[in-house]
């Protein structure tokens, strides 16, 4: 009995952190915290997009530099084994969950569908032709990304392809912002074309989770997720939907404020998330369509959102795009020749797509351009994604740090193409106009 009784207690002490890993968890948490909204701040200045100094923070932090620097002192604050380890890890994954809800507060349904032909064919062209592209390449060639096993070479084929589709809707509309052109004619589209991309990269992605779930023997029937996913779907953005925008008024003006809305919008966020996780799909699905539901609703005011949006943005965020870097040695991981690959095939996919769609639509040469190269900036959405591969097995380290370096230079180059084509397009209509 008594030994029993013992090995229950050092089970117990076992699996809760220890008074030292405490300590370092916070320690950690603190320097992840700082650093990374000092560069980013730092960055902000020079008009980089704030993810770039958090995903610094992490390679300041992680094995690229103070791994090689101080190796015993990376170890001791970001150790890859132990509990600390396990509570950062929670708390990156209840971030990205998060994040996925925010985003989906951004997809207004009704947006898309207003913006008509344009919309349609800028938001198709968009997606088809770079998942076409990134397909094609990945499963006729797979030696170029180093996928020699037969077994995952469809689900990396329909990975890439779908990374290479989707678009950054916080960083394009933030884009978008500063230029001053978010209520223009090219703002809208771009916006509403990259709501439609980001919707269906998500669940092409979910998918693919799941049909690598599926031939590991970890998920149920593909056709039981499928038809579980449509039914949460149209459930939360019908019945849902009307019973958030009912209960919101009430919400608002009889819970404390902000407190009320922001502890049920992510009680809501976590339920859904893990909906989804338990139909074998990932958590980020569920968040991201009670996202949509929620941030759809016309009860919703802009204050409650505002205040949702910074806490996860400026709190929760910092811990997964600084993990990012904690994880993975960028400089032993880089390869030129697979970066330029990703890079290409992203611009050309992306801005070919988006531009033609944009064209067929009615926009002229040079506000097609502006709009597949607006379309273009992948951002933190692609970090995302690449790091649920990465963590799911789907890809490796150097494939994950080759869709980083991609991520961050159509972020960057996006918003000075834009300026040159909208520019362009000016000068063209008052050469015109002299005439």
């Amino acid at each position: 009995m008594q030994l029993a009784y013992s090995s229950f207690a050092h089970l117990t002490f076992m699996g809760r952190l220890s008074h030292h890993e405490f300590i370092i968890l916070l320690i950690s948490m603190a320097v992840m915290l700082i650093l990374s909204r000092v560069l980013a701040e730092f960055g902000r200045k020079l008009k980089f997009p704030i993810v770039m100094g958090e995903i610094l923070a992490g390679i300041i932090l992680g094995p690229t530099v103070l791994g090689l620097l101080a190796p015993n002192v990376f170890t001791t604050y970001f150790p890859s084994i132990g509990n600390t380890s396990i509570a950062l890890d929670g708390i990156a994954k209840i971030s990205v969950v998060m994040m996925l809800f925010v985003t989906g507060m951004e997809v207004q349904l009704p947006m898309v569908l207003k913006q008509g032909k344009a919309a349609i064919y800028t938001s198709t062209m968009g997606m088809i032709i770079p998942f076409a592209s990134g397909f094609f390449i990945a499963y006729y060639f797979p030696s170029l990304f180093g996928v020699s096993d037969e077994n995952y070479r469809l689900l990396f084929a329909l990975f890439l392809g779908t990374a290479l589709s989707i678009s950054a809707l916080p960083v394009i509309s933030r884009i978008l912002i500063d230029m001053n052109m978010f209520k223009t004619k090219i703002g809208t589209i771009i916006i509403a074309s990259a709501m439609f991309n980001d919707l269906i990269g998500w669940l092409i992605f979910s998918f693919i989770l799941g049909m690598l779930n599926t031939s590991t023997g970890e998920a149920q029937s593909v056709w039981i997720t499928i038809a579980s996913i449509c039914g949460f779907g149209l459930f939360m953005l019908t019945i849902g939907k009307i019973i958030i925008d009912k209960s919101l008024p009430w919400m608002q003006k009889k819970l404390s404020w902000p407190g009320g809305i922001l502890s049920i919008s992510l009680g809501i966020c976590f339920l859904c998330g893990a909906f989804t996780e338990s139909i074998g799909l990932h958590a980020i699905l569920g968040a991201f369509i009670a996202g949509i539901a929620f941030g759809d609703s016309v009860h919703l005011n802009q204050k409650a959102r505002e205040i949702i949006h910074q806490f996860v943005t400026n709190i929760f965020a910092p811990f997964f795009f600084v993990s990012i870097g904690l994880k993975v040695n960028f400089v032993s991981n880089f390869e030129w020749q697979l970066v330029l690959v990703i890079v290409v095939l992203a611009y050309i996919g992306k801005i070919v797509g988006a531009s033609l769609g944009a064209y067929l639509g009615g926009f002229s040469k040079n506000e097609s351009m502006a709009v597949g190269v607006g379309m273009n900036a992948r951002g933190a959405m692609e970090i995302i994604l690449g790091t649920l591969a990465l963590n799911a097995g789907l890809i490796n380290t150097r494939i994950f740090v080759a869709l980083v370096v991609m991520a961050l230079v159509t972020s960057l180059t996006s918003g000075p193409l834009i300026h040159y084509f909208v520019g362009k397009e000016a000068d063209e209509k008052k050469s015109i106009e002299t005439i």
